[in-house]
């Protein structure tokens, strides 16, 4: 495009990030102004196998790939160059989940993904034992639930880590983890920065009592915070990442890190009193917390920044993709009538129909749940749509109640969070596929949690570019300079935000809408017990 970015791609002045989300990997290059130089992806999308959600080991490496490939021909296609290195490179991942591996580096049992709900009695002895929410998707829940159900692998875990973890390893050789990731396998200890070493020596002995010779420390990675060092792309893994060979090794990599923590950096979100919502798959809040919470919250889990603040995440397993099935399916309509709308289009009419709906659903009502959803305590889900024979059943009020479906439990978390507890915010940042039609989800969200919400044009690249920022943060950060005042001073200075403020009606309406689906909840129990 100019002299300069292909200055800056041949000279390795530049960041690469690569994220494997829910449903597509994605890899950005970013310049030294930290502005997306090109981009690659690659659909995937996970399997449930044996009544567990997971993704074949074998995509990782074919999905990182084609992802990397596709980045490479994007360079080639924009500036007239070849990428042959970078200044600085970091992966990330989907966080949480199971991935429990051999002294050999070999998996023991198919990867079990953050989706899953089957550790429920490990999480509730885990919670009780340690006086800390352990949520059902955490790495420490997965092992105590596989001790105690007596799984013959247990005997030979060597090590345990998270996707992001996993494929840092392979293209470093160093076992490592961010802090943000490492925070969703086992609670971490924010004045040492490192895992609760108390919270270690309780679950060694628990998992003792039930003849499981495990020692946590050995087996989880080691903790790193933003802009520490965490190895170097090694020869092998360069050939793993570009198969062509064309890719040189040697590239300084930061921590790995989960989407989480991308998206906190993608959204400014990393200093107290700010937050921000991702909606994806799944859909969560994370809100950086000036102080601890006054007690336990089954809701509200405890995680980190990259940086290692503490920050209460609420996590709903179910997101975007039951609107996302409605939207194909009014797209099928459309193409029986043989009227061809490409996605985008599709997308942006339906999603903004939904502003001219009732504002308190009008007598629907939907649930979201294609998996369990910890937050209202099922284990399993059932999508749903109901009505009442009065209800407003019109197109604009289904979408807004798809809609709402899907910003539900969030805020039944943020409740605990805002009203229970206090936290106050400044602003919550939006980022995700829910947020790509202008100003719909935006206002939407923003009379969920009764909170004024922040888009930015920096993070249209959401957690990938998030990550790459972070490698850029491992590279050219000064001497004692923070993540947030990095971020502040060098990232997003000067970036166009748009801000939408709560609509009182809107509000109210929500409100109204959120009783009802509290009173509709047994309905999906029921649905869900049909099996």
């Amino acid at each position: 495009m100019t002299t300069d970015a292909r200055d800056a791609i041949t000279q390795g002045r530049t960041a690469l990030g690569i994220e494997l989300g829910s449903t597509r990997i994605k890899a950005v290059l970013i310049g030294p102004d930290h502005a997306p130089l090109a981009v690659g992806g690659s659909d995937w999308e996970n399997q449930f196998v044996d009544r567990r959600w997971t993704y074949a080991l074998e995509d990782v490496w074919s999905g990182l790939q084609e992802a990397y490939a596709g980045l490479v021909a994007d360079v080639r296609g924009r500036h007239g160059v070849e990428l042959t290195t970078v200044g600085a490179l970091g992966v990330s991942a989907m966080m949480h989940g199971y991935l429990a591996l051999d002294a050999d580096g070999e998996l023991l049992t198919p990867f079990r993904t953050w989706r899953n709900t089957s550790t429920g009695p490990a999480a509730e002895r885990l919670s009780e034992l340690l006086g800390y929410n352990i949520p059902h998707r955490w790495s420490v829940a997965h092992l105590v639930q596989a001790v105690l159900d007596d799984e013959p692998h247990v005997a030979d875990v060597a090590h345990l880590t998270t996707l992001a973890g996993y494929v840092h390893a392979r293209l470093t050789g160093e076992r490592v983890l961010g802090v943000g990731d490492a925070s969703g396998m086992f609670p971490i200890d924010v004045a040492t920065g490192g895992y609760d070493a108390g919270m270690l020596a309780q679950v060694d002995a628990l998992v003792a009592e039930h003849g499981a010779t495990l020692r946590l420390a050995d087996l989880l990675p080691v903790v790193r915070t933003a802009g520490d060092p965490a190895g170097e792309l090694t020869a092998e893994g360069a050939r793993l990442l570009d198969p062509s060979g064309a890719l040189q090794p040697g590239v300084p990599m930061c921590p790995p890190e989960g989407d989480a923590g991308t998206g906190m950096v993608a959204t400014n979100s990393v200093a107290p009193r700010t937050g921000n919502v991702s909606a994806g798959t799944s859909i969560f809040a994370m809100v950086v917390l000036e102080q601890p919470l006054s007690r336990v919250h089954r809701e509200l889990d405890l995680v980190t920044t990259p940086a290692g603040d503490l920050v209460a995440m609420v996590h709903c397993n179910n997101g975007a993709s039951e609107l996302n099935s409605w939207v194909r399916l009014f797209g099928e309509f459309a193409g029986a009538l043989g009227v061809e709308v490409d996605s985008a289009r599709l997308f942006g009419t339906l999603l903004t129909t939904a502003l001219d709906g009732a504002p308190d659903g009008g007598g629907l009502m939907a649930f979201n749940y294609l998996s369990g959803e910890p937050i209202t305590e099922l284990d399993e889900g059932r999508p749903l749509f109901l009505r009442s024979p009065g209800s407003t059943f019109d197109l604009a009020t289904f979408m807004r109640v798809q809609l709402y479906s899907a910003l539900a439990t969030l805020r039944l978390g943020m409740d605990v969070l805002q009203r229970d507890e206090g936290a106050r915010l400044d602003a919550m940042f939006a980022h995700g596929g829910l947020f790509r039609t202008k100003g719909v989800g935006q206002a939407l969200l923003a009379a969920a949690i009764d909170t004024p919400v922040t888009v930015g044009d920096v993070a249209a690249e959401g957690g990938p570019w998030g990550m790459a920022t972070l490698a850029a943060f491992r590279a050219g950060r000064a001497e004692g300079q923070t993540l947030a005042d990095y971020l502040a001073e060098r990232v997003f200075a000067g970036a166009a935000l748009e801000t939408v403020e709560p609509d009182p009606a809107d509000v109210a309406g929500f409100a109204q809408f959120i009783e009802h689906y509290v009173a509709a909840l047994p309905v999906e129990r029921a649905a869900a017990a049909l099996g």
